[in-house]
């Protein structure tokens, strides 16, 4: 299953733009970035559509991939709603995820990112969780009976009857599931700042780490996507910035270095990116922070 992760390092990269070919974009970007890591759509993320992928740009991807000692992870479309109360979405849902699965035995992928969802009214809160229990198990134990990609939640900003914003939402979700193994957790900084942690005072961001290990344990945080925020702490507003240069602030991601449940999980960055060298200048800033903690 593509390039593991092992050891204690934390990689750091970027989510890669695909336009043009999942190679001919991804590994240039991948060498002026100077990343580690990097996450890719594998489709519109913005849509329904399913696409076979090129097998020619797969194999190079993979194997560029490989050479370069980078890990990859999918990120899947933003429209997945296992909770959702239209049962076309969720029918739409467990498809994409599935096929998210495929393409990553495919590209080597290490996980498929999906965001946590809404139930979107109150009365249907109950029933969600059902629906993700009964969605994503089998697709749990298909990715893991081919070791392929894991799946890896990933908490929302909050608002709109969310099913985990906040890191405690992820008991439920931990909870439908049965505590399966091939289930992690993707952090999004922007979003827990958003739901309500407060990651710029000094000790928050280890602090909200301490209640992941709490909730989910040592294993279950997969990546983390290292994003700062334009807007205030509990704004449930996803707009993202580049890190140090939001209202969460350069000093509490060094914290992220110094946890232990990092250690040995990739970081990647999804801020406003520049020019051809992209997120090369978030990347760099991460690198010497992580530097500056193992000094």
């Amino acid at each position: 299953m593509g390039l593991p992760l092992t050891g204690t390092e934390r990689l750091i990269g970027a989510h890669a733009p695909t336009a043009g070919g999942l190679a001919r974009a991804v590994l240039p970007y991948l060498d002026a970035s100077r990343a580690e890591v990097v996450q890719v759509f594998i489709s519109n993320p913005r849509g329904w559509a399913l696409s076979a992928g090129d097998p020619a740009q797969d194999e190079e991807f993979r194997d560029g991939c490989t050479r370069r000692g980078v890990s990859a992870f999918i990120h899947a479309s933003l429209l997945v709603n296992l909770g959702s109360p239209t049962p076309a979405t969720v029918t739409r849902s467990a498809a994409t995820l599935s096929h998210a699965v495929q393409r990553g035995v495919t590209i080597g992928a290490q996980g498929v990112v999906f965001h946590a969802g809404s139930a979107v009214d109150e009365a249907h809160a109950e029933t969600a969780f059902s629906q993700v229990r009964e969605t994503l198990l089998p697709i749990l134990d298909a990715a893991m009976a081919v070791n392929g990609p894991r799946l890896l939640v990933e908490p929302t900003a909050g608002g709109g009857r969310s099913m985990a914003a906040r890191v405690e939402d992820l008991a439920a979700y931990l909870d439908a599931v049965d505590n399966h193994p091939w289930f992690g957790v993707c952090l999004d900084t922007c979003h827990a700042w958003a739901a309500g942690h407060d990651l710029a005072t000094p000790g928050g961001m280890t602090e909200m780490l301490d209640l992941l290990v709490k909730i989910g344990g040592e294993d279950r945080l997969r990546l983390l996507h290292v994003n700062d925020s334009k807007d205030a702490c509990g704004s449930v507003r996803d707009r993202h910035q580049n890190v140090g240069a939001g209202s969460i602030g350069e000093a509490a991601f060094a914290e992220l270095f110094t946890h232990p449940v990092t250690a040995g999980v990739p970081m990647v960055v999804e801020t406003p990116s520049v020019g051809a060298t992209g997120h090369a200048a978030d990347i760099a800033l991460l690198k010497r922070m992580r530097a500056a903690a193992s000094s």
